[in-house]
């Protein structure tokens, strides 16, 4: 069985980076961009405004967990914001179990975690 692929779409509006992710965020054989490597890469473009959109998301695991916080760090040594948004109730839930809602900025609605950056 194919397991489901995660795709990230980049795009800006204004100083934010939003980076709009679909699918599963897992540790997966196939070689792609993981989360923390495209912000990196805005990061050293000099962008320190992240919004990961997760509306599209079904599924996280720890190394998911791991991609989101290591983004996180990486914004936050580099004087910047690290915001999530989208996030369904089965997604929150397990940021509230590890505690991370209370570290992380965490939107229900996009467009407000957008305007937050103001």
């Amino acid at each position: 069985m194919a397991q489901p692929h995660m795709t990230i779409k980049t795009r800006e509006a204004g100083k934010v980076v939003i980076f709009d992710v679909e699918g599963e965020i897992r540790r997966s054989d196939a070689p792609q961009a993981t989360l923390h490597s495209l912000v990196e890469s805005q990061l050293d473009r000099g962008k320190r405004m992240v919004l990961v959109d997760l509306h599209g998301v079904s599924f996280i695991d720890s190394f998911g967990i791991g991609q989101i916080l290591a983004s996180y760090t990486s914004t936050q040594n580099q004087g910047g914001a690290f915001k999530l948004c989208g996030i369904s109730q089965k997604l929150l839930l397990i940021f509230q179990i590890t505690m991370l809602h209370k570290v992380l900025e965490i939107h229900e609605d996009c467009d407000r975690a957008l305007e937050s950056f103001d």
